[in-house]
């Protein structure tokens, strides 16, 4: 294997349109020229632009599968998305930092998918917030930080003491549309969009995380990955008038 090729995994759910989840993130790594693997946390029935069914994959099925390319493969850096539970996302997160505590975490903090399907329901808080101290970047919409943490100031650049790194995407964002706010620990960081007359788009939000977990595979720091990511997501976006996009560097 190519030393220019570093290891990635995404853990995400299978959509057949293969607009969003692990098809969509295996297509932006290739992109990237980074080598990709997929773990499958559920089974779909979808497409762009309607939802009809969900089957999740057993966690223990999925910590089997984590624990084989772990051993095998050095990955470095890994994007969740879709998962069921925080239950089952805290047993993935540990997991990984136990066998890799060196490998980075991105999860994208799908609650609900554009077709309005409902993945995830934030009911303890005091997990989440467990969950948080190890995971590198989360990268949550608008409406997803107000359900994470309620009554966040979206207009504040401090961020909850538990979490590492935030990515606040700004396509919800009726004020600025298209701004992204990194926040880290000690910087908030302001990405312009360069185009913000973009097309709608089916899994954006999956393409910009796992863009982003490759550049920072790649080496790159996480403001530079975050930028570099969404040049990317905007170029897809800007592919074709339809919800499903194409891909390009």
């Amino acid at each position: 294997m190519s030393k220019n090729r570093p290891f990635v995994l995404t853990i995400a759910g299978f959509d057949p349109s293969a607009g969003a989840g692990v098809l969509a993130d295996i297509k932006t790594f290739e992109q990237h020229r980074v080598q990709g693997f997929a773990i499958n946390t559920g089974n779909t029935i979808q497409t762009e632009n309607e939802f009809f069914e969900m089957q999740w994959t057993d966690v223990n099925f999925v910590l089997k599968s984590i624990a084989v390319l772990l051993k095998n493969y050095n990955i470095e850096a890994i994007k969740i998305g879709i998962v069921p539970s925080l239950d089952y996302l805290k047993e993935i997160v540990f997991a990984i930092k136990k066998k890799s505590s060196n490998t980075k975490i991105i999860w994208d903090t799908v609650l609900k998918s554009s077709t309005e399907f409902n993945f995830l329901d934030i009911k303890n808080q005091k997990l989440l917030n467990e969950i948080l101290t190890k995971i590198d970047l989360i990268t949550p919409n608008y409406n997803e930080m107000q359900k994470i943490f309620p009554g966040f100031n979206l207009n504040s650049n401090i961020i909850p003491s538990e979490v590492r790194g935030l990515l606040l995407k700004g396509g919800h964002n009726p004020n600025e549309i298209g701004v992204d706010y990194l926040h880290t620990p000690n910087n908030t960081y302001k990405l312009v969009p360069t185009n913000k007359d973009c097309y709608e788009k089916h899994g954006s939000g999956c393409v910009l995380s796992a863009a982003i977990t490759a550049n920072i595979a790649l080496g790159h720091e996480l403001k530079t990955a975050c930028q570099k990511a969404k040049t990317y997501t905007e170029n897809y976006l800007l592919s074709n008038p339809t919800k499903l996009g194409f891909h390009y560097v």
